[in-house]
């Protein structure tokens, strides 16, 4: 029988405040020299007190709002007590058994269509540790205190995934969720959003197995990976009569394992106890409604939106996990609404979607560069579709047309500048169609004599002859009328 694994997530979040958890040193330090954004509370001098970042709270209402947690009630800072070296207070302020959020869930689609629902245990604040480097072959590290004190939210999932591709589903949904709300920036490879996996294995109507924690795993790729090299590395130590102990794993991105931290705390080697310092802090009802009605639309609410304008699944799902493609997508939707004349059809939401993706993607993907470094205009994209959804240039026009649109362009200027309406004339195309008929008479025979499908050997050529201007129906009506089909 084979082994099935139990996996529950820590995500923590760096929260988009202006400044630190417990003081008004500015959290922003990027590009700035080490320990340069710091202040007597970050650095844990004696006599300095915290105080609680409004904002902080109401970003984490938010989110725990967005993920159908219960954030009602009383809320407290808690010590948990450790040493690090780059914690100066010697203490993290973080939430113990009254975190800001508890209760929640999260409804998941996974790649291969399957939904599944993962339970969220809780979301609790706490503040950042500062940032040790490692200078290769010295005998020392080098501590920067610049991170240190950063607003976190910590949400931890109960035991709900089961394989690694659950697990980055989860991910780019909690991503989007924090992106959507303006959280979080959410952003792996800039540290502000990492994640640790608990995991355990066992064989079904047997125990849970003992869990190991692999720590500070900073892309979704690289959940995915640790996911499954350590249910295999478990497997290999059970089927071999070991048995698997309760440590703190870390990843080894090159070596693509894990290996051994340190054996794994306790809750009580942590020694909670209520901050003495921040009293209980009550969130009443009135101030989650003043929270909620700030609160934009959901991914959720989004891909919901998209699959009843017609948008097929996979794709309004592609589109509203990525918060700056669906902001632009909606974008052009409505100009695309906006700017139709009065007795034009309303633009095809599927059809936009397919540019977005495909053409516009690939494009993007060949430059190797984002949506935001482009020019490209929602109005401009939007206007592009709705010329060849009217027939007014051919979808092989757009895409030459594309990458100058994605400069910024007018695609309806360029069309009258550089005269590229598609042709209608029949006699014109009339001509075209003759002139490769006499040109490949081999073919005419073949279509002539029950070969039918043999007519494409001829629509090339004429589209060729007609510049891409030709309207593609109107140059399949002409052969077939001019082959007798």
């Amino acid at each position: 029988m084979s082994y099935r694994a139990v996996i529950g997530l820590e995500v923590h979040l760096q929260l988009k405040t202006k400044s630190k958890m417990f003081s008004a040193c500015p959290q922003e330090y990027h590009g700035e020299g080490p320990n340069t954004f710091t202040d007597p509370f970050t650095l844990g001098l004696p006599g300095t007190l915290p105080t609680l970042n409004r904002e902080a709270v109401e970003l984490a209402m938010m989110f725990g709002l967005g993920l159908n947690c219960d954030v009602s009630g009383f809320t407290q800072f808690h010590r948990k007590n450790y040493f690090y070296p780059d914690a100066p207070k010697n203490f993290q302020l973080s939430q113990y058994d009254r975190p800001i959020a508890r209760d929640g869930y999260l409804d998941v689609l996974s790649p291969d269509g399957t939904a599944g629902r993962i339970r969220i245990k809780r979301a609790h604040l706490e503040d950042d540790a500062g940032k040790l480097t490692h200078p290769t072959y010295a005998p020392y590290s080098l501590l920067d205190l610049n991170r240190a004190g950063s607003s976190l939210l910590e949400m931890v999932t109960e035991a709900d995934i089961r394989d690694a591709e659950q697990a980055r589903a989860f991910l780019e949904s909690v991503q989007a969720i924090a992106q959507a709300l303006g959280v979080s920036d959410a952003a792996p490879e800039d540290g502000k959003m990492r994640c640790d996996v608990n995991i355990s294995i066992h064989r079904a109507g047997e125990p849970w197995g003992t869990k190991v924690e692999v720590k500070n795993l900073n892309s979704f790729r690289s959940v995915a990976r640790a996911i499954e090299y350590e249910t295999a590395r478990q497997a290999r130590v059970l089927d071999a009569g070991g048995r698997i102990t309760q440590d703190t794993l870390g990843w080894d991105e090159g070596g693509q394992k894990t290996f051994l931290m340190r054996t794994k705390e306790g809750e009580a080697d942590y020694r909670y106890f209520p901050e003495p310092d921040l009293p209980p802090l009550n969130i009443t009802p009135e101030w989650i409604a003043s929270v909620q009605a700030r609160m934009p639309e959901l991914p959720v609410q989004k891909r919901e939106r998209y699959l009843a304008a017609g948008v097929r699944e996979a794709d309004a799902q592609a589109i509203s996990l990525n918060v700056p493609i669906s902001r632009f997508y909606d974008e052009a939707l409505k100009h695309g609404m906006d700017a139709q004349p009065v007795d034009a059809q309303p633009l095809d939401a599927q059809k936009l979607a397919n540019w977005l993706l495909s053409d516009v993607a690939g494009h993007l993907s060949a430059q190797e560069i984002g949506l935001a470094d482009t020019k490209l205009q929602p109005a401009h994209l939007a206007a592009l579709v709705r010329l060849i959804d009217a027939g007014t240039i051919s979808g092989k026009i757009g895409k030459d047309l594309l990458p100058d649109v994605m400069q910024g362009l007018d695609p309806t200027r360029l069309v009258e500048e550089r005269g590229l309406v598609v042709v209608t004339d029949t006699a014109a195309i009339d001509a075209a169609v003759d002139a490769a008929m006499q040109a490949d008479p081999a073919t005419v025979e073949k279509v002539r004599g029950g070969n039918a499908k043999a007519m494409n050997a001829l629509f090339g050529p004429v589209m060729k002859s007609m510049g891409g201007k030709a309207k593609p129906e109107v140059v399949r009506e002409r052969l077939q009328a001019k082959l007798g089909l």
